[in-house]
């Protein structure tokens, strides 16, 4: 559920991947990666 979260906030452009607790990370890539927005995941900010 706080992975999902996380990956609506960085698809509207309110947060980042960076910004992604560590533990939610490999949860939020497989959301953003399923939902065809995988150049969203970068450790940019």
């Amino acid at each position: 559920m706080m992975a999902m979260l996380w990956a609506q906030q960085i698809m509207l452009g309110k947060k980042t991947y960076a910004q992604v607790p560590r533990l939610l990370k490999d949860k939020v890539k497989e959301i953003l990666v399923d939902s065809g927005m995988e150049e969203l995941v970068t450790e940019e900010q």
